[in-house]
C-alpha cells in the first residue's frame, strides 16, 4: 500500500501554481527544475505522482519568492473570518440588550423567539442545504462574502489574484467548500448566542428581573404546556423549571413573583439557549468539521486538464521495452524501418495490442505487434471474444489524428467491459497528420467516459 507523502495544503498549492502558469507563465522562472530527477517506479502511482509535483512547486515557489502571494487568500479567509465572529457577537450582544431593554420585566418567550428564532430558520436552511446539496443555503451571506474577495481583479488578472482563484476554487467550491462554509456558519452562530448568552446572565447577576409571558391570539393553555415540553430536556439533566403554579403566576397582570420563581424561570432560560441553540451548533460544528477534514482528505486533482497531462508525460515518463510472448511470425525477415516512439513511453509488459480501425500508414511503437485491427463487426465481435480470455494487460490502440465520435467510444467502452484487467490506450500518430493538444485531450476525456484512467493513456 503506498503511503499518502502529501496533505490538501500542498495539493491546493500545486493548484495555485497551475493557475498561476496558466495566465502569467511568462513572468515565472524555471532554472531550478530544470534538472529535477526522473521517476524511480517502474508504474504510475498516484501519490508518487502528487509528491513530485509537490517538489516541483516548492522548487518554483522558493525560487519566485511566490510564498506570501500564495498564502495570502488563506490569510485573507481567516481574517474576514475573525471579523464575522466580532460582528456576530456584538449582534447576539444587541439583541440580548434590544430584548431586555430597560424594564424590570422579561417576557421569556419574545426574548427566546429573539435569540433562538432566527437561529432555528437558519439551521433549517443548514439543513435544507445540506440534505438537497444546495451550497447557497448551506452557507451564510458572511459565509458567501468570502467567496467573492478573490474575484476583485477578474478583469485585470495578476499572480496574486490567480492564486485566490485557485485556492477559492479548491477550498470555498465542492465538498471540501461545503463543509468550510458550514464551520464557518455554525461558528457565527455559536458566537451569536454565547455573546447573547453571557449578556443575560451579567444582566442578571447585576439586577432583578420578573419573568412574565402572554397572548391575544392563542388559547390560555398553550404557553404553560410548551413550556413544559421545552422543558422536559432541562429537566432530565436536573435544571429545575417552573411549574404549573409558577407558571400560572407569571401571566401579565398577576401578583408580584417570588424568589423561587424568578429562579426557575432564569434557569429556564439559560437551560433553554444552551440546550436549544448552543449544544446543536456545537454538535453540527463539531460534524461539519470531520465532514470538512474527510473531504480534504479524499480531495484529488483533475490529471485530465492538459496542464497535469503534460506534467504527467515530464515527470512519471519511464523507459519500458514492451516484450510479447507469441513466436515472431516475421523472425529472419528484416523488418521495415519505422520511426522511434518518443523516449518516455509506457507499455505495459506483455500486453496484448488490438488497433481501432487503424490504417496501414499508423505504426505501432517497436517490438508491439497488433493481434487484431477492428474494423467492422465480425472483428470487434472476434476481439471481445480474445479479450474475455486474457489474464494480460490490454492495449488498444487508436489513431490520435482521427476525432473521437460516439462510435468510437462505444466500442472502446465494450472492449473495456469486456476485459479482466484494466487496459490501456495508446495514440498512435503518424508523420504526415500532426496532432495538435486539443484532439489529445478529447481522447483523454474519451478515456475518461470509457473507465480509462489517466495513467493508463499513453501518447507517442
Amino acid at each position: 500500500m503506498s503511503v499518502k507523502k502529501y496533505t490538501f495544503s500542498d495539493l491546493v498549492r500545486i493548484e495555485q501554481l497551475r493557475k498561476i502558469e496558466s495566465i502569467k507563465g511568462e513572468e515565472i522562472s524555471y532554472a531550478s527544475i530544470k534538472n529535477m530527477p526522473d521517476s524511480t517506479g517502474s508504474d504510475f502511482s498516484y501519490p508518487e505522482f502528487i509528491h513530485r509535483l509537490k517538489i516541483r512547486a516548492n522548487h518554483l515557489i522558493y525560487e519566485n519568492a511566490l510564498g506570501n502571494k500564495l498564502r495570502q487568500p488563506n490569510q485573507q479567509f481567516i481574517r474576514t473570518r475573525r471579523i464575522g465572529l466580532i460582528i456576530a457577537m456584538i449582534l447576539g450582544g444587541l439583541a440580548a440588550s434590544q430584548a431586555v431593554s430597560e424594564s424590570s420585566t422579561l417576557n421569556i418567550y419574545w426574548l427566546l423567539a429573539v435569540l433562538l428564532g432566527f437561529n432555528l430558520i437558519s439551521l433549517l436552511l443548514w439543513i435544507s442545504g445540506i440534505t438537497l446539496n444546495l451550497q447557497s443555503l448551506s452557507g451564510g451571506i458572511i459565509a458567501h462574502l468570502t467567496r467573492w474577495l478573490p474575484y476583485r481583479h477578474k478583469h485585470d488578472p495578476t499572480i496574486t489574484s490567480s492564486a485566490s482563484h485557485a485556492w477559492c476554487e479548491s477550498c470555498l467550491t465542492g465538498n471540501v467548500g461545503k463543509w468550510r462554509i458550514s464551520v464557518l456558519t455554525h461558528q457565527l452562530w455559536l458566537s451569536y448566542l454565547t455573546a447573547g448568552l453571557v449578556l443575560l446572565i451579567l444582566l442578571m447577576l447585576a439586577k432583578q428581573y420578573n419573568f412574565i409571558w402572554g397572548t391575544t391570539l392563542l388559547p390560555d393553555g398553550t404557553l404553560p404546556k410548551l413550556t413544559q415540553i421545552l422543558g422536559s430536556p432541562l429537566e432530565a439533566v436536573g435544571l429545575k423549571i417552573p411549574d404549573d403554579p409558577q407558571t400560572v403566576a407569571s401571566r401579565i397582570g398577576t401578583s408580584k413573583q417570588d424568589a423561587e420563581t424568578r429562579m426557575a424561570w432564569a434557569t429556564f432560560l439559560i437551560g433553554s439557549l444552551i440546550v436549544y441553540g448552543i449544544f446543536p451548533r456545537l454538535l453540527l460544528l463539531g460534524i461539519s468539521w470531520i465532514m470538512q477534514k474527510w473531504s480534504e482528505y479524499r480531495f484529488k486533482l483533475d490529471l485530465y486538464l492538459p496542464y497535469y497531462i503534460e506534467l504527467r508525460q515530464h515527470l512519471m515518463g519511464r523507459n519500458v521495452k514492451a516484450e510479447i510472448i507469441d513466436a515472431d511470425p516475421q523472425a529472419g525477415v528484416k523488418p521495415v524501418d519505422i520511426a522511434r516512439p518518443p523516449e518516455h513511453v509506457s507499455i505495459p509488459v506483455n500486453a496484448q495490442a488490438f488497433g481501432i480501425e487503424l490504417d496501414t500508414a499508423t505504426s505501432w511503437p517497436e517490438r508491439v505487434v497488433c493481434r487484431l485491427n477492428i474494423i467492422d463487426q465480425e472483428s470487434h465481435d472476434a476481439a471481445i471474444a480474445l479479450i474475455n480470455n486474457m489474464k494480460t494487460p490490454v492495449l488498444l490502440g487508436v489513431a490520435a489524428h482521427r476525432l473521437p465520435d460516439r462510435g468510437i467510444q462505444r466500442m472502446i467502452k465494450e472492449l473495456v467491459d469486456s476485459s479482466n484487467t484494466k487496459p490501456w490506450l495508446i495514440l498512435l500518430s503518424k508523420p504526415s497528420t500532426p496532432v495538435t493538444s486539443a484532439r489529445e485531450f478529447a481522447w483523454f476525456r474519451l478515456a475518461e467516459a470509457c473507465g480509462i484512467p489517466a495513467e493508463h493513456v499513453i501518447t507517442r
